[in-house]
């Protein structure tokens, strides 16, 4: 299973990135996906997630109405819409797939599959 995220990179306050992750090597009809981040000094969090089948979706509190997770069923990919960014949201992102749905947001264990991070700063 490999997982290739991209789209990060550096934006001022108030701006938007859009963040994508193509996912290859299994079936990914069933499951789930996510974005987590992990900034300097604290621990990874899961900032959003979507069922492949369904696309029921997600959100950590503190991104609801600024983020939105998408994905693209037939190409296996998922995206992560930031807009109104703030400088808290700086962190590298990550991209991970799990093989069960999901009914609540889950912790950053609960994913099977991780891609590598791509970083995204947001300066004041």
């Amino acid at each position: 299973v490999q997982l290739q995220a991209s789209g990060g990179g550096l934006v001022q306050a108030g701006g938007s990135l859009r963040l994508s992750c193509a996912f290859s090597g299994r079936s990914f009809s069933s499951g789930a996906a996510g974005w987590l981040r992990q900034a300097p000094g604290k621990e990874r969090e899961v900032v959003a997630a979507i069922n492949w089948s369904g696309g029921n979706v997600y959100y950590a509190d503190h991104v609801k109405g600024r983020f939105t997770i998408s994905r693209t069923y037939a190409k296996n990919t998922v995206y992560l819409q930031m807009d109104s960014l703030k400088p808290e949201d700086t962190a590298v992102y990550y991209c991970a797939s799990r093989r069960n749905r999901v009914v609540v947001l889950p912790t950053a264990k609960g994913f099977d599959y991780w891609g590598q991070g791509t970083q995204v700063t947001v300066s004041s």
